[in-house]
């Protein structure tokens, strides 16, 4: 059995295209689970109507992307897990040839990326996540147009949560005290914090150009400044929780060239202090953690 978890948030507007895209698929063995983040506008009741096969979790709030998808993953049975947002539509044959290909692969792939094109499937939204020398990660080909440069499957660094397929025994592997998805970030580069965690225990992720899904994009209207502030704490919180010593000293030598000049033109923005005191307190706790290990 696979098990689709998809996440909403006051979503109404993309719930029933992506169930639709979900139940229209031949392989009928799924099980589909829906966590509702508090949505307000109507989105559950629309979901308990014309999609009375899913399950629906409904939290009071907003509890953040990373929870919520770990709620999910506890409440699924499937060998494999497939995360998607509520604003990505499956293409045709999505869910069978992802299963076709599962056998195929090693014992140590425990995740899958698809080819994620935007909602107008012209452009490609991720065909993985990379992460630089400078400890930033990006979306692969994100804004090319897809003129068939990356229909070549193969290993990649990690796969983009708005359409990832992950292992359940890999997912149980790397579980820590803050769940599958470290809720501590809340929301954005969890998916990133997974993979690194995953790669640190032997784990890869299999690129897969054949399967097809769409993706509109920050669906939950976060706004600038919160994501801001949240794309900042989180990459710190990212390499110290995942870089080894090297790679850690090694983005030290590059922070004058690149972490410095942005903090400094960020400083003026509260949200900024604010993040560098909680990535301060997080870095104090992984010490404490490391000690008592």
């Amino acid at each position: 059995m696979l098990s689709i978890v998809i996440l909403t948030h006051n979503s109404i507007s993309f719930i029933d295209a992506c169930l639709a895209s979900v139940f229209s698929q031949r392989n009928k063995a799924l099980e589909v689970i829906v966590v509702d983040n508090a949505s307000c506008d109507g989105t559950t009741d629309l979901v308990k109507e014309r999609y009375p096969r899913a399950m629906l979790i409904e939290n009071r709030n907003n509890i953040g992307a990373a929870a919520a998808r770990n709620q999910g993953i506890a409440l699924s049975r499937g060998e494999w897990v497939c995360m998607l947002d509520c604003d990505t539509v499956l293409g045709e044959g999505f869910i069978n040839r992802a299963l076709c290909s599962i056998g195929s692969f090693s014992d140590r792939v425990g995740m899958i990326q698809p080819k994620i094109l935007d909602s107008r499937g012209r452009k490609i939204y991720s065909c993985g996540i990379r992460l630089s020398s400078l400890r930033r990660f990006y979306d692969i080909g994100r804004g090319e147009h897809d003129n068939g440069q990356y229909d070549r499957a193969g290993h990649v660094f990690g796969a983009c949560s708005a359409a990832a397929l992950y292992k359940r025994e890999m997912l149980e592997d790397i579980k820590e005290e803050s769940g599958y998805f470290d809720e501590r970030f809340f929301f954005l580069a969890e998916d990133v914090d997974l993979a690194w965690r995953a790669r640190n225990k032997g784990w890869s992720c299999q690129f897969l150009n054949q399967l097809i899904c769409c993706h509109r994009g920050n669906s939950s209207e976060t706004g600038k400044r919160e994501r801001r502030y949240l794309c900042l704490r989180n990459r710190y919180y990212l390499i110290i929780k995942n870089d080894t010593r090297t790679g850690f000293y090694k983005a030290l030598f590059f922070f004058p060239l690149y972490d410095l000049p942005r903090l400094l033109f960020l400083l003026p923005i509260p949200d900024t202090i604010k993040a560098a005191l909680e990535i301060s307190a997080f870095c104090r706790l992984r010490r404490d953690e490391k000690a008592h290990v």
